[in-house]
């Protein structure tokens, strides 16, 4: 493996570069989403909990789509997109 900062050779297993002091991003298991992709789900199909599941809640996503009909789970969906779209750093998204 190579240091995506200095270029020089570091060992696979290792956190930081030993010659730069580069520290490299933890490699998660599960795929990262996108957090647009997430919040045109939620503004678009969100009473439906379409968005919920595209991240892998599906519990929730299901009791989204349970009571859809109530408008409820479509107002929530409204107030979560707000909310993730604006901020920063949430690590279920890239």
């Amino acid at each position: 493996m190579y240091c995506t900062n200095c270029g020089k050779s570091v060992a696979d297993n290792s956190v930081s570069c030993v010659h730069c002091g580069h520290v490299f991003k933890p490699v998660s298991t599960s795929k990262a989403k996108n957090k647009v992709v997430f919040v045109l789900l939620a503004l678009f199909l969100g009473g439906l909990g379409i968005h919920r599941m595209y991240i892998g809640d599906w519990l929730l996503g299901i009791l989204y789509l349970v009571f859809c009909w109530t408008g409820i789970p479509m107002f929530i969906a409204f107030i979560e997109a707000i909310v993730i779209g604006l901020r920063d750093n949430d690590p279920r998204f890239e």
